[in-house]
């Protein structure tokens, strides 16, 4: 199997979540991955998704992916049967972390009780 056929998971998340200026070169057996992820959160997927593939052998890859949005963890577009609390474990692990991502929200959510789908959440960088 080769490199790029290993990572190519990882390749496909990144399409998934919409990676700009993605470029995948193989040099001497070493995949080389760049690109702009859209937030933070992002980021962590494709390396989570990289570490379960190398099996914490990172010597035939090389990432480097940078962070367009900085100044937010991640965005949320809200789903039908979701809570602030469900939405703080998804991104946190943690259902009190609610809190923060109501105070981050306050523009649009008037009651951390009352959230519609569709709406777009800032989930902010803890």
């Amino acid at each position: 199997m080769s490199v790029k056929e290993k990572y190519q998971p990882v390749l496909d998340l990144g399409e998934e979540l919409g990676i700009k200026d993605g470029k995948v070169t193989v040099e001497e057996g070493v995949l080389k991955v760049k690109g702009m992820a859209g937030t933070q959160y992002e980021k962590n997927l494709l390396w989570d998704k990289i570490k379960e593939i190398s099996n914490g052998d990172l010597s035939d890859i090389k990432a480097n992916i940078t962070v367009e949005d900085e100044s937010v963890y991640a965005r949320h577009t809200v789903k039908s049967g979701e809570s602030l609390s469900l939405i703080a474990k998804h991104y946190y692990g943690d259902l009190m972390k609610y809190k923060e991502i109501f105070a981050a929200n306050k523009g649009i959510l008037k009651n951390p009780d009352v959230i519609h789908p569709d709406q777009v959440l800032v989930i902010p960088n803890l």
